[in-house]
């Protein structure tokens, strides 16, 4: 004996309103207009919203669903098309369309379905106003929460030869719907830190596999973002709640007490994925960042961790970035650590005597608010290391305060990817302690693959290692990670100081050329460019190079070099004072 086949499923009956009226009216036209409207408007929304057509009956419809949201999406979409379509015909000659839905166990035979489930979207149809939606109780309760359409309850129908009664609720075009009232929620505190949320990504496939990815990749993404201690992200459950439903991101702001809201889209065809993500500030509705990602269903979980890479690693920086400029259009003096740490990012930016000096004034200011604030302590270590290469006045003093705030923000937060990267780089930039910086910038990276200050920190390490080739390799991640970093000018230059390291005399100049394109005033690749230069047998234009160099920097000696290379490899030093050399810097 054969077990019958059963299976959970949304299903849709539908129907035109009229029909026999209409046909009596104009039989060809009803025809030839019901012909278009199933191949422009139904067929469509039900292929893209990963239905199928069981059978059809003259003027019926009979469709079934794995997801009654989708079922319910569908429905909405044709019946919003046909209200557009026939909006200039007389009401007694237009085509409209009822539908019902209900979520219930089918019996399958073949191709057709039975049961009492089919039976009462049957009966959900025949109640349904034209033009209008007519649902179970059951799919109210599963969609209730996840489209923005509200239905109005229609009370309880005694359905024709239906044994129970039926709780019903109904939806047509035109009609508002004003919800129950409930008590407003209690306003969300922003948290001081940038704030964000990911909402579920649109599937826009009709592919319900498809589904699955879509949430995949969010859930990756917030996994990736969550890592940063410096952000605060919404949890997973919190941010699924907005699931298919059209959401408006200020609302979103404000229910989830976030400043940002990451969003985006699936899209399948022809074996092919397409992911699209924005970023989106709340507060103005302005996109900070958009972009695409194309590839193989193939490769379906390398595409998904290339995503949630890149998206991950284009985002932190526009948060960062974002943050920045909301401090600056701030109050001067603003009474936050948070917002003083801020203004000294703004500050280190400027790369000058001047710049450093105003970064340290704001990370004192931050570390007055709050002295165990772990980031401000390694941000100002790392300021010691910046300022090493031209600007320390008193070098043992900021040395020995470069390693004191260096280990107290490693001993505040032994997790924080970017405090150890920080600490780390400062730790082997100025005291030449290269042992405890690599495990520290080693550890940032197993914390937080996605951080590029770390894969930054890693290519200068590398550097001061002798390691030019996997410099360059954690360089490139860096850039990848941050293509429009304020900082670019410094990773370019550890590539222009990885090839000097390597004997790529020409490969340095480019990368040096660069630096300088970024950050016109920096002495930096105007050394190691004339050291090039000359070490490539090209003095004139080595000598080119050193004008400018000693513009910028008169004081500068090839004895000043121990102190600024203290870092490096001696063979590295030795190599760069010979090319500076021959290019006429004097001893």
């Amino acid at each position: 004996m054969t077990m019958e086949q059963r299976r959970l499923a949304a299903i849709v009956s539908a129907d035109v309103a009229g029909y026999s009226r209409l046909m009596g009216w104009d039989e060809s036209g009803t025809l030839a207009a019901l012909k278009a409207i199933r191949q422009e408007v139904v067929d469509p929304a039900i292929a893209s919203h990963g239905g199928r057509i069981v059978k059809t009956t003259g003027d019926g419809l009979l469709l079934e669903f794995p997801s009654v949201v989708n079922a319910v999406r569908c429905a909405l979409e044709v019946q919003a098309a046909m209200a557009a379509r026939t909006a200039g015909i007389a009401e007694n000659r237009r085509i409209a369309f009822r539908i019902g839905i209900n979520l219930g166990d089918i019996i399958v035979d073949g191709d057709d379905i039975f049961g009492d489930g089919v039976n009462v979207a049957a009966r959900l149809q025949e109640i349904a106003p034209p033009g209008g939606i007519c649902i179970s109780s059951r799919v109210h309760d599963d969609v209730r929460d996840r489209l923005a359409t509200q239905f109005e309850e229609g009370g309880v129908q005694t359905l024709k030869n239906i044994a129970r009664p039926i709780q019903v609720w109904r939806w047509q075009p035109g009609k508002a719907v004003v919800p129950k009232s409930a008590p407003a929620p209690m306003a969300l505190t922003l948290p001081e830190k940038p704030s964000i949320a990911v909402l579920p990504f649109q599937n826009m496939s009709g592919d319900p596999e498809q589904e699955y990815f879509a949430d995949g990749v969010v859930e990756d993404i917030i996994t990736a973002l969550s890592r940063f201690k410096s952000l605060f992200v919404i949890a997973r459950n919190s941010s699924f709640t907005y699931k298919g439903r059209a959401v408006d991101v200020k609302q979103v702001g404000r229910e989830l007490g976030v400043r940002y809201v990451l969003e985006g889209s699936v899209r399948k065809a022809s074996g092919r994925v397409r992911i699209t993500g924005q970023l989106i500030d709340c507060g103005t509705g302005a996109h900070l960042w958009a972009d695409r990602f194309d590839g193989s269903l193939q490769d379906i979980f390398d595409l998904q961790d290339q995503v949630t890479t890149s998206v991950v690693g284009a985002i932190a920086p526009r948060l960062d970035q974002a943050e920045i400029e909301r401090a600056k259009r701030g109050p001067t003096q603003n009474g936050g650590a948070y917002d003083c740490y801020l203004r000294a990012m703004t500050a280190l930016y400027g790369l000058t005597g001047k710049a450093t000096d105003d970064t340290l004034h704001w990370l004192d200011q931050a570390l007055e608010i709050d002295p165990d604030y772990a980031l401000a302590h390694a941000l100002k270590a790392f300021c010691y290391s910046w300022m090493m290469n031209s600007w320390m006045a008193d070098r043992e003093q900021e040395s020995t305060s470069t390693e004191r705030h260096a280990r107290r923000a490693v001993e505040l937060a032994k997790d924080d990817a970017a405090v150890l990267a920080y600490a780390g780089y400062s730790l082997a930039g100025v005291l030449g302690d290269l042992e405890d910086g690599t495990n520290l910038i080693d550890r940032a990276l197993e914390l937080n693959p996605n951080l590029a200050i770390a894969w930054a920190a890693s290519a200068w390490l590398r550097v001061f290692l002798g390691q030019p080739d996997k410099a360059i390799e954690h360089a490139d991640r860096y850039m990848r990670l941050s293509p429009l970093d304020p900082n670019m000018q410094s990773l370019c230059n550890s590539k222009a100081a990885a090839h000097i390291s390597a004997g790529r005399y020409s490969e340095t100049v480019v990368w040096a050329r660069r630096a300088m394109q970024a950050k016109a005033d920096w002495t930096p690749p105007y050394r190691l460019a004339a050291a090039a230069e000359a070490l490539a047998g090209r003095v004139e234009e080595s000598r080119k190079y050193l004008r400018r160099l000693q513009e910028l920097d008169p004081g500068l000696r090839i004895s000043s070099l121990d102190a600024i290379y203290r870092a490096y490899r001696p063979e590295y030093v030795a190599r760069v004072k010979e090319g500076l050399r021959k290019a006429g810097l004097p001893e």
